[in-house]
């Protein structure tokens, strides 16, 4: 079941959506060679604590972190560790989660670590483009098809693949509502996108091939081929001037 949203829940959705845009700030401030993802998930929740708020993640069918926190070829679903830690040259990937008043906010990035090959940073700022292009479709009037096209439009188009397995997601009163947002698909297909639909949109594009594994943790994700993988995610209120980024503090409603 589709559940739309009303203005003062979508407000609401944008407390919990600055709180996770903090997350990513705090974060990303603090990613260097040497630093351990266990030691960014205690950057994350000491943000979660600041405000009040309380983790998407912790405890999420038995997730024991507040971030999911990826490196290199692991696509998703990472689990924080303090044996983990970040090198020169890698990818990182934080996935952050808020919930304000009964209210999901999701985001991720991916962040580079120290200087990356100017291949690596291709994949980074093609992920973001085409997580930007999706939401560019994400209007009243348009189908969800739309967005899985734009997106996988831009990062087929740069030479990388994008994940199917793993899709975005409806958000509200749930981390994970319907509808499934997928990364790829034909315009003009899928269900009709209307006011007060909100969708975390979030392209998850690897350089080699698009087919992935589970890790014995049954968490982590990584790409089938050992290549590397870059994520990016927002959370998205579709109105009737088009889409509310929630989780972009730097956004007015509602335009891009």
């Amino acid at each position: 079941m589709i559940i739309t949203k009303s203005e003062g829940e979508i407000a609401t959705m944008r407390r919990a959506g600055e709180v996770v845009a903090e997350m990513i700030a705090a974060v990303r401030a603090a990613v260097r060679p040497g630093v351990s993802t266990a030691d960014l998930d205690a950057v994350a929740a000491a943000v979660v604590r600041e405000h009040g708020a309380t983790a998407s993640f912790v405890g999420y069918r038995g997730f024991p972190a507040t971030i999911c926190a990826s490196i290199n070829d692991e696509i998703v679903h990472g689990i924080p560790s303090p044996d983990r830690v970040l090198a020169e040259g890698d990818l990182f990937k934080g996935d952050f989660g808020a919930i304000v008043d009964g209210f999901h906010a999701d985001a991720a990035v991916t962040i580079p670590v120290g200087e990356v090959s100017d291949e690596l940073m291709k994949l980074i700022e093609t992920t973001e483009r085409a997580l930007w292009a999706g939401i560019a479709e994400a209007r009243p009037g348009n189908r969800l098809g739309d967005i899985g096209h734009a997106v996988q439009t831009v990062a087929e188009g740069a030479g990388f693949s994008v994940v199917r397995e793993y899709v975005g997601h409806g958000i509200g009163r749930a981390l994970h509502e319907d509808p499934p947002v997928p990364n790829y698909g034909t315009p003009g297909k899928g269900i009709a996108l209307k006011a007060g639909l909100v969708i975390a949109i979030e392209p998850m594009v690897n350089a080699g091939t698009h087919e992935t594994r589970l890790m014995p943790d049954k968490w982590t994700v990584k790409t089938a081929d050992g290549a590397l993988s870059a994520h990016f995610e927002h959370t998205i209120a579709i109105t009737e001037n088009g889409p509310w980024v929630l989780t972009d503090p730097g956004r007015a409603e509602p335009r891009l």
